[in-house]
């Protein structure tokens, strides 16, 4: 059985050192044949939103949108139902292929069999 892991990422480019590394290890999770989940929560929720990953930047790191784009192709992205809220997004706001849901699907996600829950 291949476990799988939750990442939740809160920080964007205020702390773009962490939040740089919550989609390294997703995507990373990916390539290692995990199922993964990526949750965008708090200031990560923009990068649900077409261009905000492609406008991410931190030297000597893989860009954002691409590991974003490896994440969106073989695992999950969810964005958070009250940080979209609270933002003013909707579905019709976000990229292709993220859903958007609540504390009680991280939880259930979270909390299943095998599962790995990381919060950055």
């Amino acid at each position: 059985m291949t476990r799988s892991l939750v990442v939740k990422v809160t920080v964007g480019d205020a702390d773009p050192e962490r939040c740089n590394q919550a989609f390294t290890v997703a995507a990373a999770g990916v390539a290692s044949g995990a199922a993964v989940s990526l949750w965008l929560t708090g200031e990560a929720a923009w990068f649900a939103t077409p261009g905000r990953a492609e406008e991410f930047s931190l030297p000597h790191a893989t860009p954002l949108s691409d590991l974003l784009a490896i994440v969106l192709d073989a695992g999950t992205v969810t964005l958070c139902t009250q940080c979209a809220a609270r933002r003013g997004l909707g579905q019709g706001d976000v990229l292709p292929g993220i859903a958007i849901a609540g504390a009680a699907a991280f939880v259930e996600e979270a909390l299943a069999d095998g599962a790995q829950a990381l919060v950055y």
